[in-house]
């Protein structure tokens, strides 16, 4: 898109500080301006102007109202006669900011937000909204996101999934419960990850792990080799049922927390000097015998459970060293969902409390579904090509359909 010349007038300027709503008014008379250049762009020339390689004409404009943290705008939409103008500028911007206000919005007239949040509402939206106006937000929103969180998966494969869950309040049965956001990344063959969707459940219920990947299948994923996640309980289980020979890889950050807070203060150090050394090991071979050595290095020390829950975990969070080297570092641990967290967290600290699970999964859909196309339109995350050829070796020496075991 070209770059676009944007006048202000010295009222619009002067109102930056004279008035409470300066922001609003100088946003909506940019945004304006920015439409009618991306009109003029469409068609070839100015209103007005005769030119001979015009390839349309104006036809007018509607008002389409877009909530923003800094008050609702009016903005004028050009129209052509043909009726192929488009903006895509607000598409993006417009998902996850109006989950945002909605939940607020919700919030204030169901009665459960507290006079902090209601100050934001108000502040945020600068105007009073019935629920008749929420409703008609929330129904267009959530076909939105549904469409998205439920989309077919039947064209590509995806070998890598990377799953985790951000816990957030959501008010229920008259009473406020903790909830799961379980999160659902993929990587595909072709080296690009993928947002494959949301679900509200318990994370540490074997049912709502078949419920996921039940939902997964169902949807068309396929050709899975590893998924990599915190240790939840139940999710091998119903792993091995819903996608027989796929390896799970146990998140090594997580597994190094709960070893070292087994670990007496005097000798965490130690410990995490040769956690270090055994997960990081050139081969899972190698990392065994680092275990051993560690075990006799230690004996004596007082750090049986630490020892204990190590060698329980340590076959599932060494997983990842039958890969290819280069592949190791971003499938070691589930640090890529980790930062999505932080994104959700950080809309989460201001609603406190969803008023309801409809909100909860608009917010977190919509700001996912963004992350997506970001992902998926952009760079890609791995290339596949050394995996895809360790792969099919490996599918010779083992027979066909057995890439990898469940220890």
């Amino acid at each position: 898109m070209a770059d676009f010349e944007v006048k202000l007038s010295q009222d619009q300027v002067a109102s930056l500080l004279s008035r409470d709503d300066g922001f609003q008014q100088l946003l909506e008379a940019v945004l304006n301006q920015v439409l009618e250049a991306q009109m003029t762009e469409h068609i070839g020339a100015q209103a007005y102007e005769r030119n001979e390689g015009r390839k349309a004409y104006r036809n007018g404009h509607r008002v389409r109202k877009l909530y923003t943290r800094v008050g609702p705008l009016n903005l004028l939409v050009p129209q052509s006669r043909d009726g192929q103008f488009s903006t895509e500028m607000f598409r993006r911007y417009q998902r996850s900011e109006q989950a945002f206000v909605l939940a607020l919005m919700e919030m204030y007239l169901n009665g459960v937000s507290t006079r902090k949040v209601t100050s934001i509402t108000e502040e945020l939206c600068g105007a009073s909204f019935s629920k008749s106006t929420v409703s008609q937000l929330c129904t267009e929103l959530e076909a939105r996101v549904g469409a998205w969180n439920d989309r077919p998966l039947h064209d590509k494969r995806y070998p890598f999934l990377v799953m985790d869950a951000v816990v957030i309040k959501v008010r229920r049965d008259e009473a406020v419960r903790s909830t799961s956001a379980l999160i659902v990344i993929g990587i595909s063959e072709e080296g690009t990850r993928e947002i494959l969707g949301i679900r509200l459940g318990d994370s540490e219920t074997e049912e709502t792990w078949e419920d996921i990947f039940c939902w997964l299948k169902g949807r068309g994923l396929r050709g899975v080799d590893y998924v990599i996640s915190d240790s939840h309980a139940g999710l091998v289980k119903a792993l091995r049922r819903n996608f027989q020979g796929t390896c799970w890889q146990r998140c090594q950050v997580h597994f190094m927390r709960n070893v070292l807070g087994l670990t007496p203060k005097t000798q965490k150090d130690e410990m995490s000097l040769w956690l270090k050394r055994i997960l990081h090991a050139d081969s899972q071979a190698m990392a065994r015998q680092s275990f051993e050595q560690l075990c006799e290095a230690m004996d004596g020390k007082k750090v049986e459970k630490a020892l204990s829950t190590l060698e329980e975990g340590l076959e599932d969070a060494i997983s990842v060293l039958r890969l290819p080297e280069k592949y190791r570092r971003r499938l070691r641990t589930t640090n890529m969902a980790e930062r999505l967290n932080e994104e959700i967290r950080r809309r989460e600290r201001v609603i406190r409390i969803f008023p309801n699970e409809d909100a909860a999964l608009r917010l977190v859909g919509a700001l996912l579904a963004e992350q997506h196309e970001v992902w998926s339109t952009g760079r890609r995350y791995l290339n596949m090509d050394e995996y895809l050829e360790w792969r099919e070796a490996r599918q010779e020496i083992e027979g066909e359909g057995k890439v990898a075991r469940i220890y």
